[in-house]
C-alpha cells in the first residue's frame, strides 16, 4: 500500500467505529453532503498511516520529534474558544481542497479535506480522549490534537504564527 492507492481502502461510514460522532443526534448530526466528504479507511490503511507516523518518528517527543519541523505553533482548546480554534486552523494557510489524512490509532483513520477539518474539527478531535494526527503525504506539516486540550502545528514552510498574523493580510 502507498499514498497513491490508499483511496482503494475507503469503507462505508456504517462500518466506521467513530460513525456516532457524525451521525448521532446527541453528538453531531451532519448532512449527507458533509458525510460524503468523509472517507473512513479500513484497518489495513489505518495501520499503514500509523506505521508511517511511527517510522518517521513524528511523535518521538510530544508534540513532534525534535527538529522535525522548523516551526511549531500551539493553541489551547477551551470550552469557549471554538471559533478562535477554527480561525487558528484556517490561518495555517493550507488550500481548502487539500486532502488530509487523520489517524487516531492503528485501526482508525480517514481522509477528508482541509476545509472539512477546519469547519468540523470538534467532531474529529475529542479532548480528554483523543490524540489525533493530521498530515498529508509530504509530511512538510503536521497537526496534533493532543488529548490534554492542546493543538500543535508543525511545518517546514515559511509560516507566520497566529499571534503575529495580521488579519488585513488575509481575506476570507
Amino acid at each position: 500500500m502507498d499514498f497513491q492507492t490508499i483511496d482503494k481502502h475507503v469503507i462505508s461510514m456504517d462500518d466506521f467505529s467513530l460513525k456516532w460522532r457524525f451521525t448521532g443526534k446527541e453528538y453531531d448530526l451532519l448532512s449527507d453532503d458533509h458525510l460524503r466528504q468523509l472517507q473512513p479507511l479500513d484497518k489495513d490503511a489505518s495501520l499503514f498511516l500509523a506505521n508511517f507516523i511511527d517510522k518517521t518518528n513524528l511523535h518521538q517527543h510530544v508534540p513532534f520529534k525534535k527538529d522535525f519541523f522548523r516551526t511549531i505553533d500551539k493553541a489551547k482548546i477551551l470550552q469557549s474558544n471554538e471559533k478562535e480554534i477554527k480561525k487558528w486552523l484556517y490561518h495555517r494557510g493550507l488550500p481548502f481542497g487539500k486532502t488530509v489524512f487523520l489517524s487516531w490509532d492503528n485501526e482508525t483513520s480517514m481522509m477528508t479535506t482541509w476545509k472539512f477539518l477546519v469547519k468540523y474539527w470538534e467532531c474529529l478531535a475529542y479532548g480528554g480522549s483523543d490524540d489525533l494526527t493530521v498530515f498529508d503525504s509530504s509530511l512538510e506539516w503536521g497537526l496534533l490534537f493532543f488529548h490534554e486540550g492542546e493543538i500543535y502545528w508543525g511545518t517546514n514552510k515559511n509560516f507566520i504564527p497566529a499571534d503575529k498574523f495580521n488579519e488585513e493580510w488575509f481575506t476570507y
